[in-house]
């Protein structure tokens, strides 16, 4: 007996298509056809072709110059952060209480710097790092440091990180927290009765369950910053000289502050597709690799393989019999 499919429920989803052409793939098209023309005012466009593209992706032209170097910075930004939030996150999310009256305190906590709107970041980080009245840059410089973030670069590319980190650290803690908290109490059991360490409950245990929750942080944490604009922005301004000129910043400059359309829809297509395979490429290789190691545990052992979905035998973990 056949069995009959609504579809009628997809009727609901059309407002949605509706509002995402309208939204989205309009203003694209846009771009798309500021990319190749070009523009001398009153509304008047002249073809250009992929003479915008060329030129962007030529190192040896001014256009192009500018281009790779807001790239490359905005490359070695996403690196640091990452570098940083991910470890940071997770021994956050370690250290947060798993039970109890302080579970909630410690989740609000973690939760208030998620809330704060980017420019007021901006602003707030702005003021604290000011060598004058601001707290961070006073007491710095009080102690015989030189620190000046809008004269110096070092100081305000670590001024920068510092605030990323303040205030996206939290999302990779919260996500740690709740793969953390999926882990059944009888993996911890079998850790304990086979004698294992913390460091081996964390790598045999803790860490692949984690890593899906890890692959969404560092794919949303490596788009958040590499697409960071308001902070940065609000805090330097791109300064000083292009030392913060992130790509972001750098379209924004070209667009609306020399109103050069065809480059700056080139520009921005380039970024996009930058986005989009950086993050692709992230994904797929992320996955493969925990489709391989679960191809290999299901080969060397089936009943390994069909328990680690429930309960894991204590014999099926290597753990270290060292003391933590």
């Amino acid at each position: 007996m056949t069995k009959t499919v609504n579809q009628k429920a997809w009727l609901l989803v059309l407002p949605v298509f509706a509002v995402v052409a309208f939204s989205a793939v309009l203003p694209l098209m846009t771009v798309v056809n500021y990319s190749v023309q070009d523009t001398f005012g009153n509304n008047q466009f002249f073809w250009n072709g992929l003479g915008w593209f060329q030129e962007l992706l030529d190192p040896a032209s001014q256009f192009g110059e500018r281009f790779f170097d807001s790239l490359w910075r905005n490359l070695l930004f996403s690196a640091i952060i990452l570098a940083i939030e991910v470890p940071l996150g997770i021994a956050v999310a370690l250290s947060m209480p798993r039970e109890g009256r302080s579970v909630a305190f410690c989740l609000v906590l973690m939760a208030l710097p998620l809330l704060i709107p980017w420019n007021v970041v901006g602003t707030i980080w702005q003021v604290f790092a000011r060598t004058d009245i601001g707290l961070l840059g006073a007491t710095l410089n009080a102690i015989g440091i030189d620190y000046n973030y809008a004269g110096s670069a070092l100081a305000a590319w670590v001024t920068i990180v510092t605030m990323d980190v303040w205030h996206w650290t939290s999302l990779v803690a919260l996500l740690c927290y709740a793969g953390l908290k999926s882990i059944p109490d009888a993996y911890y059991q079998a850790a304990r009765i086979d004698g294992a360490s913390q460091w081996a409950i964390f790598r045999t245990i803790q860490l692949p369950k984690m890593r899906r929750v890890l692959l969404i942080a560092v794919l949303l944490r490596f788009m958040d910053s590499f697409m960071i604009y308001t902070e940065p922005f609000v805090l330097t301004g791109g300064g000083p000289g292009n030392a913060t000129t992130f790509l972001s910043i750098d379209l924004v400059k070209l667009a609306l502050g020399q109103f050069d359309l065809g480059r700056a829809a080139a520009m921005s297509l380039v970024y996009n597709l930058i986005i989009l395979s950086v993050c692709w490429v992230f994904y797929t290789v992320m996955t493969n690799v925990d489709a391989g190691n679960r191809t290999v545990l299901t080969e060397s052992d089936p009943a390994d393989a069909a328990a680690a979905g429930s309960l894991p035998p204590a014999t099926s973990i290597p753990l270290d019999r060292r003391a933590a």
